[in-house]
């Protein structure tokens, strides 16, 4: 054991023969936090709902820098305090509102859309407008690294103590695990950000009692932090507040009269989202100054039913809470399956809408993400719906949003594949920038062959308005146009007010390339100054947490560690992007890959500990060899199977490098003499990965493949020589 770490330690009680249930319970805990932060704090400050890992990032950072230095004083107040500052400033209406306008700030850098744009042609407005936003988004971030820090010197310390390395580590990744589904389930059952803390609180507490010299100073600590926690989740003037595995949804009351509301507003993470209106004729026409007569029937929600003779059989995709379905029960549907992933919206549309549609008998709703949707179902539809399906929340681990893959040129075609003979297609979106529209009517003129009609509604009581698309059968859409009258003259109307002309030229989405939102493969500049500041954030961090030359005095053990935590990141972000693809961009499609990347990090300890010969350079051939063949393989061929059979075939098949980069990692990890450092290393190189894949913007996500071969490439270049020579991983009594 190194020197450092036989010194008498004050700081924590360690009780030897707790060593592995207490790194259990810290994976458990630091696993957890991190994802009640990145869900968190990705919600209520929207800037970092864009920039999707950056959280993560932050909090890779902080366990790292806390395992290179796990040999100083470890000290709970400095997790608990900084975490208390931050629920603070979240409770504090001025402060929460100047955070969560730090989005519009970096708006102004216009090459990457951000909703809540702040238009402005003054340079210098636009500069003050970044640097203010930067500053905040620094500040932010410069607590969560604050926060982690002591927990991964803990665990450093409790890994480097153990005797056995496998076993400890199989421990760390079983704990990493449950800590995941902990919060897997806890937002299943839609519990608000009060039971987080709560049950952090509960962890954390056994923590303290275990290990702290000072339990009541941390004690009280997680008492203000769990009564914070409540105050945080209040939201004034609200009838309903749920937190789904997706995002937060807030329901407020809009136009009340006397037999209750009949007009509801939806929020989701704070920002607009939909508004569950009345639109029936016998309440539309008892209000003619809200609703214009001559519009009666001709609301956005009406006219895709409008394009088609017999609209029998209508498919929504993006369903919401049920404005589309009931203008499909209006016009006589009568068949409608109405698509929406997020279960609370729903729920909330069953418990709300004013026209109750989701309870008409010929409505059909499926809890589903449309592309796996598309690729199950084998009904055909008389009309599609892609109903203002624009997301307003992101996962955590890639730089797709929820709508991403909905708008591919791959999405379109098995779309176009749903519809019968004679079929109509509505595509409606609210495109921020020409080249989003121009985006849009390419792909449809690309899969369809023929240009959309198109035409800007406005926002009205009728709706929020958009640009509508409308493909698939166009002579039979042209002949209902000039068949009625009031339709056609709408339409006609529509199209003088607001002219659109698209030169069908921007870059179409694909599930390779799927960023709606930016105008060429590129990466915005944003990422860019979010690079920079992740290394003034390392830079400062190591000099507050007393980690001098960080970096410089790696040696070759620390660049192989950090070669294989960076390639490991980017496989996990290319698995979750390919997997969303096939089985839906759904929280369940996360959690399982993620779950089954640390079952192959736990299969591969396994593999380590019984065939101890098992040379690494063969290890190494069959892990690049597997990495590179993925790159050929469409994992789209397996759609057509059952959604549990897809999961194992889909999971195994991206996983399956894990296996051997896990043998790889654990090999070298019973081998090296600082635990901490090696980890602390691979941590880094995480955080590395996590950034780096902003390249996907440039590059797209297969490519991904090849940068996580290089980097294995170089881990194997980067191998001690002592790691590669004899057994792959020494017997459990000689593992130190």
């Amino acid at each position: 054991m190194h020197a450092e770490h036989t010194q008498k330690r004050k700081d924590l009680l360690i009780v030897p023969g707790k060593i592995a249930w207490s790194v259990f319970l810290i994976s458990v805990v630091g696993l957890f936090l991190e994802m009640l932060l990145i869900r968190w704090i990705g919600t209520e400050i929207r800037i970092f709902a864009y920039l999707q890992n950056t959280i993560l990032v932050a909090c890779f950072l902080g366990i790292g820098l806390g395992l290179f230095s796990s040999h100083q004083q470890i000290k709970f107040q400095q997790t608990l305090i900084p975490l208390s500052i931050l629920l603070i400033l979240m409770v504090i209406p001025s402060v929460r509102t100047v955070l969560g306008n730090i989005s519009e700030a970096l708006s102004v850098l216009d090459d990457f859309v951000i909703w809540g744009l702040f238009e402005t042609t003054d340079n210098l407005v636009k500069i003050s407008l970044v640097v203010i936003g930067l500053i905040g988004t620094y500040c932010l971030l410069f607590l969560v690294v604050d926060i982690f820090v002591p927990l991964g010197r803990l665990l450093g310390r409790l890994i480097d103590d153990h005797p056995n390395t496998i076993w400890v580590y199989s421990v760390n990744v079983a704990g990493s695990l449950v800590g995941t589904w902990l919060f897997v389930f806890l937002s299943f059952f839609n519990q608000p950000p009060f039971t987080w803390f709560l049950v952090f609180g509960g962890l954390m507490t056994i923590l303290v009692i275990w290990f702290s010299r000072n339990i009541k100073t941390n004690l009280a600590l997680l008492g203000i932090i769990v009564a914070l926690s409540w105050f945080v989740g209040l939201v004034p003037n609200s009838l309903d507040v749920v937190w789904s595995p997706y995002q937060k949804l807030v329901v407020q009351g809009l136009v009340q009269d006397d037999t209750g509301f009949s007009k509801y507003l939806v929020t989701v993470n704070n920002t607009g989202y939909q508004a569950m209106a009345n639109l029936s004729d016998t309440f539309t026409s008892s209000d003619p100054e809200r609703f214009q007569p001559e519009k009666q029937g001709l609301s956005q929600y009406d006219i895709p039913l409008l394009l088609h003779p017999n609209p029998k059989n209508y498919l929504i995709v993006g369903a919401g809470s049920g404005n589309d379905a009931a203008g499909g029960i209006r016009n006589g549907a009568k068949n409608i399956t109405a698509v929406e992933i997020d279960p609370a919206i729903i729920s909330l549309g069953r418990k709300y809408h004013p026209e109750n549609p989701y309870t008409s008998p010929s409505v059909n709703v499926v809890n589903n993400d449309a592309r796996s949707f598309f690729a199950t179902t084998t009904e055909k539809f008389d009309v599609i719906s892609f109903s203002l399906l624009d997301s307003h929340t992101t996962t955590a681990m890639t730089n797709a949003r929820l709508d991403h893959y909905v708008y591919t040129r791959e999405s379109i075609e098995q779309a176009k594949s749903l519809l019968s003979d004679g079929g109509i297609m509505v595509l409606t979106f609210e495109p921020t920038k020409n080249y989003i529209g121009d985006r849009m009517a390419n792909v449809l003129q690309d899969v369809f062959g023929e240009e959309p009609i198109s035409f800007r509604i406005p926002r009205s009581e009728y709706g929020w308005g958009g640009v509508m698309f409308i493909s698939g059968d166009l002579d039979i859409a042209r002949n209902q146009i000039n068949q009625n009258q009031l339709f056609e003259a709408y339409i006609t109307e529509l199209q003088q007010i607001s002219p659109l002309s698209f030169p069908l030229t921007t870059k179409i989405a694909t599930d390779d390339w799927p960023y709606i939102y930016l105008e060429s493969p590129k990466i915005p500049v944003l990422f860019y100054l979010l690079f920079g500041m992740m290394l003034l954030l390392l830079f400062h961090s190591s000099i507050r947490w007393k980690i001098p030359n960080l970096i410089t005095r790696w040696n070759r053990s620390h660049w192989h560690f950090f070669f294989l935590g960076a390639a490991f990141l980017l496989l996990e972000v290319q698995n979750i992007s390919k997997a969303s693809v096939v089985l839906g961009n759904t929280w369940q499609t996360n959690a399982a890959i993620i779950s089954g990347v640390l079952i192959m990090v736990l299969l591969a300890n396994w593999v380590a500990y019984k065939f101890p010969d098992i040379k690494i350079s063969f290890v190494y051939l069959a892990l690049i060899g597997i990495t590179l063949t993925l790159y050929f393989v469409d994992l789209a061929q397996f759609a057509f199977l059952p959604y549990a059979t897809k999961i194992i075939v889909v999971g195994s098949l991206t996983t399956l490098p894990m296996l051997f980069s896990g043998i790889i990692f654990i090999s070298s990890f019973a081998k090296v003499e600082r635990k901490d450092e090696a980890l602390g290393s691979n941590m880094v190189g995480s955080l590395v990965g996590a950034l780096l894949q902003a390249v996907t913007y440039l590059i797209g996500i297969k490519a991904l493949l090849l940068i996580v071969a290089a980097f294995y490439a170089l881990s194997f270049l980067a191998l001690p020589q002592q790691f590669g020579q004899g057994d792959g991983v020494p017997s459990p009594n000689k593992t130190r």
